[in-house]
């Protein structure tokens, strides 16, 4: 089985912490997922930047619809791979 790779992208720093706290609350992952700022492409301005939380699946049992509903409570989404 390959590796899974979940990307969360939430609209600032505050809601990817708090996303990757819950995380580890609703779904018991014990690695600490990775926090990325992504700024938007052409944009300088740190406020339109988005933050992305890299969760890794190696076992693929986390629920892609249970972490993208996880990231709309926080007004993000999960990328599609």
């Amino acid at each position: 089985m390959s590796d899974v790779r979940h990307v969360l992208v939430l609209p600032d720093r505050d809601a990817a912490e708090e996303v990757a706290e819950e995380l580890g609350d609703r779904f018991g992952v014990d690695e600490e997922p990775q926090l990325v700022r992504d700024a938007l492409a052409g944009e300088d301005d740190a406020e339109d930047a988005q933050w992305l939380v890299v969760v890794e699946d190696p076992s693929g049992r986390l629920d892609a619809p249970a972490l993208d509903a996880l990231a709309a409570e926080y007004e993000g989404w999960l990328e599609t791979p």
